[in-house]
């Protein structure tokens, strides 16, 4: 069971273990939704997420015929490299299954950590099912990556740092996958106050735990379809779900859009790298009805591939307006080209891409595609370009802006 004197003893063990992560106030997002708002910087753990506490602390309470055996598990990357860093640091094998889909930095991280890693399925669950197997052909010991209240109490720690940095903290926003981490802070920061507020956020597209708060018992979703990676599960833990049941006093879910957003926002207003499972409880920030509240989000992990980091850089400039292409029809003429440049210079639009195409057709009035790659303020400065450009007679067409950087 998940109870103080537990969660006393984990914290005792990853005394020392842990690197620290306080409490980081922001500004801008604490301005944007009304609210004091604090983020808990997981991403900055040792292994890049929070997944080490539970992990570690979970081999410690093994004995020796179980450690003797080795350990598998299967992960969509945080969960793997905690336990491969926890399994190292007590000289323990450990063989990690992850779905094929999981972001290249987390499958070479875990490797590096000392495991064997077999790349199986496309999602969390197609994994699980292996390393059951695995666990069950092989006389492995198994360790669940949520569905295990041993490791829900070594997730359950951050709440001690979060009273102690914060005392009078109101909400506590933590992202929702599998319900470890929600069961484990949930739980310890009820016992602390009973009147904090938690609230899990699930992504729409794999939101699991909130169908089953709402049917009263664990069920299964047919998919589980979301960028956040590190939640992508179709079913929670029947073990934690009750301390989730209990704990948690609301779910928000949160689009995958949204998390572009969120992305941007913590790059550039904090200059920390963050997943996008992690992103979830900071676009859950607009979604929680008041203001006035000490709010503090919980950054589970950080663990993100540059391709997907350009990705959402990418989508995120666009989908703000900072970066659009407009396609438009030029007589094929000397000058043409220059009309537009000094439409585009004196509305402060610098180019970023230009193609010039006088193949489209045989019609010399209007022979010449004109496609233009900008870079802009936000979306009032671009819709003032494409309005400088219709009022001097050039009818300008938004179009794909498609991968602006080749």
């Amino acid at each position: 069971m998940l109870t103080l004197e537990s969660f006393k003893a984990a914290r005792s063990v990853l005394q020392g273990v842990l690197r620290p992560t306080p409490l980081i106030y922001s500004p801008y997002l604490s301005k944007n939704c009304g609210n004091s708002v604090y983020l808990k910087p997981e991403n900055m753990q040792a292994t890049g997420a929070y997944k080490l506490r539970g992990a570690y602390y979970k081999i410690s309470t093994l004995n020796s015929e179980e450690k003797d055996r080795g350990l598998v598990t299967a992960s969509a990357g945080n969960h793997a490299q905690g336990l491969a860093y926890a399994a190292q640091a007590a000289m323990v094998e450990a063989t990690i299954v992850m779905p094929t889909t999981t972001p290249l930095v987390k499958v070479n991280n875990t490797k590096d950590y000392g495991a064997r890693v077999i790349l199986h399925g496309e999602v969390f669950d197609d994994a699980a099912e292996l390393a059951a197997k695995m666990a069950e052909e092989e006389w492995l010991t198994y360790v669940h990556p949520f569905n295990d209240l041993t490791l829900a109490t070594g997730q359950g720690t951050i709440a001690y740092e979060i009273f102690q940095d914060l005392p009078d903290v109101d909400a506590i926003l933590v992202p929702i996958g599998g319900g470890g981490l929600a069961a484990g802070v949930s739980t310890l920061a009820k016992l602390l106050n009973p009147h904090v507020e938690i609230i899990g956020v699930e992504p729409t597209g794999a939101a699991s735990m909130k169908a089953s708060l709402e049917a009263g018992h664990v069920v299964t979703l047919p998919t589980a379809s979301t960028i956040a990676d590190g939640v992508a599960v179709k079913t929670p833990g029947d073990l934690v779900f009750p301390y989730v049941q209990k704990n948690v006093d609301r779910i928000i879910t949160i689009d995958d859009s949204e998390l572009v957003d969120a992305f941007l926002d913590i790059m550039e207003r904090h200059k920390m790298v963050v997943e996008n499972a992690g992103l979830l409880p900071v676009a859950a920030l607009r979604h929680l009805g008041y203001e006035g509240k000490n709010v503090v989000s919980v950054l589970s992990g950080g663990n993100m591939d540059v391709i997907t980091m350009s990705s959402l850089v990418q989508h995120g400039l666009i989908q703000r307006g900072r970066i659009f292409t407009f396609a438009v029809q030029l007589p094929d003429r000397p000058g043409s080209l220059l009309a537009v440049s000094r439409i585009l210079a004196a509305n402060n639009g610098n180019v970023i891409k230009l193609e010039h195409n006088q193949f489209v057709n045989i019609n010399r009035q209007s022979g010449v595609e004109l496609r233009v790659t900008l870079e802009a303020f936000g979306l009032d400065h671009k819709a003032q370009i494409l309005s400088a450009l219709r009022e001097e007679g050039f009818h300008a067409v938004e179009a794909d802006t498609g991968d602006f950087y080749n």
